[in-house]
Protein backbone atom coordinates (compact mmCIF):
# COMPACT_ATOMS: atom_id res chain seq x y z
CA UNK A 1 0.00 0.00 0.00
CA UNK A 2 1.30 3.44 -0.98
CA UNK A 3 1.68 5.64 2.09
CA UNK A 4 2.77 8.76 0.20
CA UNK A 5 0.47 11.71 0.88
CA UNK A 6 -0.71 12.81 -2.55
CA UNK A 7 -1.98 16.24 -1.50
CA UNK A 8 1.55 17.42 -0.67
CA UNK A 9 4.24 18.25 -3.21
CA UNK A 10 7.95 17.51 -2.85
CA UNK A 11 8.32 20.63 -0.66
CA UNK A 12 5.36 19.62 1.57
CA UNK A 13 3.13 22.32 0.08
CA UNK A 14 -0.59 21.55 -0.35
CA UNK A 15 -1.69 20.72 -3.87
CA UNK A 16 -4.63 19.27 -5.71
CA UNK A 17 -3.61 15.96 -7.28
CA UNK A 18 -3.26 15.99 -11.08
CA UNK A 19 -5.51 13.22 -12.42
CA UNK A 20 -5.16 14.30 -16.05
CA UNK A 21 -3.25 11.21 -17.20
CA UNK A 22 -5.63 8.72 -15.58
CA UNK A 23 -8.14 6.79 -17.66
CA UNK A 24 -11.80 7.31 -16.79
CA UNK A 25 -13.44 4.31 -15.10
CA UNK A 26 -16.84 3.66 -13.58
CA UNK A 27 -16.81 4.54 -9.90
CA UNK A 28 -19.45 4.11 -7.22
CA UNK A 29 -19.30 4.97 -3.53
CA UNK A 30 -21.85 4.28 -0.82
CA UNK A 31 -21.77 6.08 2.54
CA UNK A 32 -24.14 6.13 5.49
CA UNK A 33 -24.72 7.78 8.83
CA UNK A 34 -27.20 7.80 11.68
CA UNK A 35 -29.08 10.46 13.60
CA UNK A 36 -30.48 9.57 17.03
CA UNK A 37 -33.28 11.64 18.56
CA UNK A 38 -35.97 11.72 21.18
CA UNK A 39 -39.19 9.77 20.69
CA UNK A 40 -41.08 13.06 20.26
CA UNK A 41 -38.76 14.25 17.50
CA UNK A 42 -38.90 10.86 15.78
CA UNK A 43 -42.69 10.88 15.90
CA UNK A 44 -42.83 14.38 14.39
CA UNK A 45 -40.63 13.25 11.51
CA UNK A 46 -42.44 9.99 10.71
CA UNK A 47 -45.90 11.59 10.98
CA UNK A 48 -44.80 14.60 8.91
CA UNK A 49 -45.87 17.06 11.62
CA UNK A 50 -42.58 18.94 12.06
CA UNK A 51 -43.26 22.67 11.75
CA UNK A 52 -40.52 23.21 9.15
CA UNK A 53 -42.13 20.82 6.68
CA UNK A 54 -41.39 17.35 5.28
CA UNK A 55 -38.14 16.47 7.04
CA UNK A 56 -37.06 13.33 5.22
CA UNK A 57 -37.85 14.64 1.74
CA UNK A 58 -35.92 17.82 2.52
CA UNK A 59 -33.01 15.80 3.90
CA UNK A 60 -32.80 13.78 0.68
CA UNK A 61 -32.71 16.96 -1.41
CA UNK A 62 -30.04 18.38 0.93
CA UNK A 63 -28.00 15.16 0.64
CA UNK A 64 -28.11 15.41 -3.15
CA UNK A 65 -27.06 19.06 -3.01
CA UNK A 66 -24.28 18.31 -0.53
CA UNK A 67 -22.97 15.54 -2.75
CA UNK A 68 -22.88 17.89 -5.75
CA UNK A 69 -21.19 20.71 -3.80
CA UNK A 70 -18.41 18.64 -2.22
CA UNK A 71 -15.53 20.38 -4.06
CA UNK A 72 -16.80 23.72 -2.74
CA UNK A 73 -16.52 22.43 0.84
CA UNK A 74 -13.51 20.07 0.83
CA UNK A 75 -10.44 21.95 -0.47
CA UNK A 76 -8.63 19.21 -2.41
CA UNK A 77 -11.66 17.54 -4.01
CA UNK A 78 -11.97 17.75 -7.78
CA UNK A 79 -15.17 19.08 -9.35
CA UNK A 80 -16.84 15.99 -10.75
CA UNK A 81 -19.48 15.32 -13.38
CA UNK A 82 -21.61 12.95 -11.32
CA UNK A 83 -23.79 10.59 -13.33
CA UNK A 84 -26.13 9.67 -10.48
CA UNK A 85 -26.91 10.18 -6.81
CA UNK A 86 -29.28 7.91 -4.89
CA UNK A 87 -30.43 8.51 -1.32
CA UNK A 88 -32.25 6.22 1.05
CA UNK A 89 -33.60 6.99 4.51
CA UNK A 90 -34.35 4.08 6.82
CA UNK A 91 -36.49 4.49 9.90
CA UNK A 92 -34.84 3.10 13.04
CA UNK A 93 -37.63 3.13 15.65
CA UNK A 94 -35.48 1.16 18.11
CA UNK A 95 -33.06 4.13 18.51
CA UNK A 96 -35.23 6.15 17.72
CA UNK A 97 -33.68 7.75 14.65
CA UNK A 98 -32.80 7.37 11.00
CA UNK A 99 -30.03 5.99 8.80
CA UNK A 100 -29.27 8.02 5.68
CA UNK A 101 -27.43 6.27 2.84
CA UNK A 102 -26.03 8.06 -0.20
CA UNK A 103 -24.73 6.39 -3.36
CA UNK A 104 -22.69 8.55 -5.72
CA UNK A 105 -21.80 7.39 -9.25
CA UNK A 106 -19.71 8.56 -12.18
CA UNK A 107 -17.38 7.54 -14.93
CA UNK A 108 -14.27 9.56 -14.27
CA UNK A 109 -10.65 9.86 -13.21
CA UNK A 110 -11.14 10.10 -9.45
CA UNK A 111 -13.38 8.49 -6.85
CA UNK A 112 -16.63 9.67 -5.30
CA UNK A 113 -16.11 8.62 -1.67
CA UNK A 114 -15.92 12.20 -0.41
CA UNK A 115 -19.06 13.12 -2.33
CA UNK A 116 -21.06 10.29 -0.75
CA UNK A 117 -19.72 11.10 2.73
CA UNK A 118 -20.46 14.82 2.32
CA UNK A 119 -23.97 14.08 1.09
CA UNK A 120 -24.67 11.96 4.17
CA UNK A 121 -23.32 14.67 6.48
CA UNK A 122 -25.39 17.46 4.89
CA UNK A 123 -28.54 15.32 4.83
CA UNK A 124 -28.22 14.41 8.52
CA UNK A 125 -27.50 18.02 9.46
CA UNK A 126 -30.67 18.99 7.63
CA UNK A 127 -32.71 16.58 9.73
CA UNK A 128 -31.13 18.11 12.85
CA UNK A 129 -31.94 21.62 11.66
CA UNK A 130 -35.55 20.80 10.92
CA UNK A 131 -36.38 19.20 14.29
CA UNK A 132 -33.98 20.96 16.66
CA UNK A 133 -36.91 22.88 18.15
CA UNK A 134 -38.16 19.55 19.50
CA UNK A 135 -34.81 17.98 20.45
CA UNK A 136 -31.52 19.88 20.64
CA UNK A 137 -29.82 16.76 22.04
CA UNK A 138 -29.92 14.76 18.80
CA UNK A 139 -26.72 12.90 17.96
CA UNK A 140 -25.25 12.49 14.49
CA UNK A 141 -22.72 9.72 14.11
CA UNK A 142 -21.41 6.60 12.47
CA UNK A 143 -20.78 8.47 9.21
CA UNK A 144 -18.75 6.02 7.18
CA UNK A 145 -17.88 4.65 3.79
CA UNK A 146 -19.80 1.41 3.25
CA UNK A 147 -18.34 0.48 -0.13
CA UNK A 148 -16.57 1.74 -3.20
CA UNK A 149 -16.05 0.34 -6.68
CA UNK A 150 -13.49 1.24 -9.30
CA UNK A 151 -10.27 3.14 -9.45
CA UNK A 152 -6.65 2.23 -8.86
CA UNK A 153 -7.20 1.01 -5.29
CA UNK A 154 -9.96 -1.36 -6.41
CA UNK A 155 -13.10 -2.28 -4.57
CA UNK A 156 -13.78 -1.85 -0.85
CA UNK A 157 -16.60 -3.33 1.25
CA UNK A 158 -17.02 -2.51 4.95
CA UNK A 159 -17.32 -5.61 7.10
CA UNK A 160 -19.27 -5.40 10.34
Amino acid sequence: MDTQLTHLDEKDRPRMVDVGAKEPTRRVAVASGIIRMSPAAYEAVVTNTAKKGPVLQTAVIAAIMGTKKTPELIPMCHPLLLSGIDCDVAELPELPGFRLTVTAKLTGKTGVEMEALTGVSVGLLTIYDMVKAIDKGMEIGEIRLESKEGGKSGNYQRHG
